[in-house]
C-alpha cells in the first residue's frame, strides 16, 4: 500500500450534501462522475493529503443504497493506492485476506479497484485502488 488515496462517504445526495464540503469546509470540488457498473454518482474533493469521495446511489440495488439503509450516511471505505492491484490482490489472498470480488472492477477516475472483505479488516470496508492505468488521473487531482 502506497498511501491513503480516498476516504470515501456514502451520501443520500451529492448535491444536498456538496455545500457543507465546499462553503463550510471549504474543500474544493475536483470532479464528479457516474460509475455504472458501481451504482453510484460520485464527487471527489480535495482534502489536501487526500481525496474525499462521496457516494449516492444511483438505484435502490446499489451498494450504497444499501449500506445507508443499514448503517445511514458517513463513512464508507478507506481507499488505499496500489500499483499493480493484480499483484497486491495476490499478495494479500496469500495471507488469507478475502475480497469482496476476486477481479478488479473499473472505479470511478478510470481506477482499477478491488474491495477487501470488512470481515477480514475489523469490520472496516478497504478498498485498493490502481490508477495507473487511467489515462490523465492521478491520485493526487
Amino acid at each position: 500500500m502506497k498511501k491513503v488515496d480516498h476516504i470515501g462517504i456514502a451520501v443520500k445526495s451529492i448535491a444536498e450534501s456538496l455545500p457543507f464540503y465546499t462553503e463550510m469546509l471549504a474543500l474544493t470540488l475536483l470532479r464528479e462522475e457516474t460509475v455504472e457498473e458501481q451504482g453510484v454518482k460520485v464527487a471527489f474533493l480535495d482534502a489536501g493529503n487526500l481525496k474525499l469521495e462521496l457516494l449516492e446511489a444511483l438505484h435502490d440495488n446499489s451498494p450504497i443504497a444499501k449500506f445507508i439503509a443499514r448503517k445511514g450516511q458517513g463513512i464508507h471505505h478507506v481507499a488505499f493506492n496500489v500499483v499493480g492491484i493484480e499483484e497486491r490482490i495476490s499478495e494479500l489472498k496469500e495471507k488469507g485476506i478475502r475480497f469482496i470480488s476476486d477481479e478488479p472492477r473499473p472505479g470511478a477516475g478510470g481506477a482499477d479497484v478491488a474491495f477487501l472483505h470488512p470481515a477480514q479488516a475489523h469490520g472496516v470496508l478497504y478498498e485498493v485502488c490502481d490508477h495507473t492505468r487511467s489515462k490523465g488521473a492521478s491520485s493526487n487531482e
